[in-house]
């Protein structure tokens, strides 16, 4: 059989990207390849679960817009389906003299970008947030928090409803592109397609050399590491609680997350991995290891980044340093408070100049596009992501070199 569509990838963008090819093509044949025995063990699965709102994004950019509109159709995607989302709001909160500045410009940034925010200052922030202490914040009431899980147990269930395959323990080991088709070498045998997506995540490089696509990046690992606050802390707060984000780095920073399960999150840092699926703490692959060593954007993006990269191992090494950062914001926490938990890996494109891609990076061919990089926040953006990508591959325009 020569599938019309065959994805790699089933997080959420692999699994929208599927929900937006048959929106396009009724009927079309669609094989999703999954080469974990479940979803969701990865990026999708070991996030905050948050909706975001599109506030830290250039107005008028991609990211913006995409994070708008994901989050609308997010919400209602979970509505139709009985997905519970709990509209929490966020507050950014500045805590220090010199980050007063930028907590202006993003409060101008979110006026640009139409969403609804407030400006509040300490009294405000008490009111709304006993526990909390600031100088002054913005307060985003449209952000929101759902089980990602859920969405994409959803999505794969829309997939196998419009007679979609999902295979499961399935990775590509060799893939070929012919004149009418794409060959995928599995160990059960080959398989075929007429079109090929790949949504692989922190896998995405390596299956794109695969493909033969001449890329000019390598992913890199970034552990998220979270950690979940005891029993006292149950209800310590009721929004999302953010730093203002740091320049020039892609991170948001340590912030308290309440959960859709009621438990409270305090996390994530970005701490270089050592190994891309590698999740227990000082985990290391060596195969990671050598092809991350071996790229000289990884040792420039070192060097541009030394300061803050000595900071998030300390804040890994000693965990009354990841204390303060909370304490910042919320005094009343306590060592005690912190229970470690599964940590997330971010697949994070650098480039060979050592900038780290903060935008959408697609690999194409004639019947190939390859996702190389869907950036933060990738889940909350995941139903147009997979519109855009969708309508990528459709187009007779798509079809080039790698982007």
């Amino acid at each position: 059989m020569v599938y019309d569509f065959c994805i790699i990838g089933g997080g959420i963008v692999g699994l929208a990207t599927a929900r937006a090819l048959l929106a396009a093509r009724p009927g079309a044949s669609i094989l999703l390849l999954e080469k974990e025995a479940r979803l969701g063990l990865h990026q999708t699965g070991r996030n905050s679960g948050v909706i975001h709102s599109g506030i830290y994004y250039a107005p008028g950019s991609l990211k913006a817009r995409l994070c708008r509109e994901g989050a609308a159709r997010t919400k209602a995607f979970c509505a139709e389906h009985g997905i519970p989302v709990e509209p929490r709001g966020k507050l950014i909160v500045a805590t220090r003299q010199d980050e007063l500045p930028r907590l202006e410009a993003l409060f101008a940034r979110a006026r640009e970008n139409g969403i609804e925010a407030e400006m509040i200052g300490p009294d405000g922030i008490a009111e709304r947030e006993p526990q909390i202490t600031g100088l002054g914040a913005i307060r985003v009431p449209a952000a929101a928090i759902v089980s990602y899980c859920a969405v994409l147990e959803a999505l794969a269930a829309e997939l196998r409803g419009q007679g979609g395959e999902i295979r499961f323990a399935t990775a590509p080991q060799a893939i070929r592109e012919t004149g009418g088709h794409v060959e995928i070498d599995t160990e059960a045998g080959v398989l075929k397609a007429r079109r090929l997506v790949a949504c692989a995540g922190l896998q995405s490089d390596r299956v794109a050399r695969m493909a033969g696509l001449a890329i000019r990046h390598r992913i890199v690992p970034f552990r998220g590491e979270y950690y979940r606050l005891g029993p006292r802390c149950a209800g310590i707060v009721r929004a999302m609680i953010y730093p203002v984000p740091e320049p020039g780095l892609p991170f948001l920073g340590v912030h308290l997350t309440p959960m859709i399960d009621g438990s409270v999150t305090v996390g994530p840092n970005a701490m270089l991995g050592l190994a891309r699926e590698g999740y227990p703490k000082w985990s290391l692959d060596l195969r990671d290891m050598a092809e991350s060593f071996g790229f000289g954007g990884f040792w420039k993006s070192i060097a541009r980044n030394i300061r803050p990269g000595l900071a998030e191992i300390g804040n890994s090494v000693f965990r009354r340093r990841y204390l303060e950062a909370c304490r910042r914001y919320c005094p009343s926490l306590e060592l005690a408070d912190l229970t470690p938990m599964a940590c997330g890996i971010r697949a994070q494109a650098v480039m060979a100049d050592g900038s780290m891609q903060q935008d959408f990076l697609f690999g194409e061919t004639a019947r190939m596009l390859h996702v190389l990089n869907a950036p933060s926040p990738a889940a909350t953006s995941a139903l147009p992501i997979g519109d855009m990508i969708a309508a990528r591959l459709l187009s007779e325009a798509g079809a080039g070199g790698p982007a």
